[in-house]
């Protein structure tokens, strides 16, 4: 297998002089890949499907690694079914063989045990940025969540660049004794992520007044970037995997994490803001919404966002988002 040293993982201008450009999505047109470790969804609302459809989207090539599957519907999550750990490491190895990635994503993967599987790659490979997304999992059985918690505590987040939750579930998972009057704040979680290894955080869905939520990318420092959205009516499913997805296909592509942030929140509003009900469940997000007719104007695929006054511009590139020194 390559080395991590052997594979194109510099900023554009710091690639080796022997690194043929076509292999350099960066210096060439050819798109960035993310390999992704996450549970198929039979109802395409969440998982790989998301993931894949994301990534596509905002023009990376995803390879995705399948680690289990759900039986769900649209509605429901009714159960899983873990994909042995063996499976899912020569699933990963074999691609990493033939190509060159620039950004890892870890979903949900299933148990402890393939956990420490993705660990075990991405640790081969530590000059690529991994994003952490944490899905709500209050569909298993509690147990079954403080094992899967705790291992992805030990094993990924000393690994992780970024950390992507709903406000909520990384509360109760990084600070389950808070005890204060008032809620924890984003740097408050970023802090606790901190602790265990994450550089960075980002919380999504922090409820404020009037029907709007914030979404911030905090360090355990200062909040570097905060979005805030109008509430959706209706109850949706595979947006976080959306979410995450994007950026890490935005992060792959070179963008810098503030812009990435801010990108991936404006794809994933007009996902949600086109979003349909297949069946009669939840809302799917159109993560398509690009490629639908629109007798007004063109079809928009720049997602991006520009920022307020006073934003901070932080030059947070792909090459500063590798892992920071960590015994693994």
């Amino acid at each position: 297998m390559p080395t991590s040293s052997e594979l194109p993982r510099e900023f554009p201008g710091d690639a080796p002089s022997d690194i043929a450009p076509t292999e350099d999505p960066h210096q060439s047109d050819q798109p960035a890949c993310v390999m992704v470790f996450n549970a198929s969804d039979p109802s395409g609302a969440s998982g790989l499907a998301a993931d894949v459809m994301a990534i596509a989207s905002v023009g990376a090539h995803a390879l995705p690694v399948v680690t289990g599957a759900y039986a769900r519907d649209t509605g429901e999550i009714f159960n899983h079914f873990t994909l042995d750990e063996d499976a899912v490491d020569e699933q990963a190895r074999a691609v990493l063989e033939d190509v060159p990635i620039q950004v890892f994503k870890v979903g949900f993967v299933g148990s402890p045990d393939n956990l420490g599987v993705v660990a075990g790659i991405s640790a081969d490979y530590p000059d690529a940025p991994l994003i952490a997304y944490m899905p709500n999992l209050s569909w298993w059985e509690d147990v079954q969540i403080d094992a899967y918690q705790d291992a992805f505590k030990e094993l990924i987040l000393p690994q992780t660049t970024v950390l992507v939750g709903n406000y909520s579930t990384l509360w109760r998972w990084l600070l389950p004794d808070w005890s204060t009057q008032r809620p924890p704040t984003a740097r408050d979680i970023a802090k606790a992520a901190d602790e265990l290894g994450v550089p960075y955080t980002v919380v999504t869905g922090i409820p404020l007044p009037e029907q709007f939520i914030d979404n911030v990318l905090a360090s355990p420092q200062a909040v570097l970037r905060s979005e805030k959205f109008e509430h959706f009516e209706g109850v949706f499913s595979g947006a976080g995997d959306t979410f995450s997805g994007a950026l890490a296909a935005l992060l792959a592509s070179g963008s810098e994490l503030p812009e990435a942030f801010s990108e991936a929140l404006s794809y994933l509003d007009r996902c949600l803001e086109g979003g349909f009900r297949p069946g009669m469940g939840h809302i799917v997000p159109d993560r398509l919404f690009w490629a639908q007719p629109d007798d007004e104007a063109g079809p928009d695929t720049d997602f991006a966002t520009e920022p307020e006054a006073g934003d901070p511009q932080l030059p947070i590139s792909l090459l500063e988002l590798s892992r920071h020194d960590q015994p693994h």
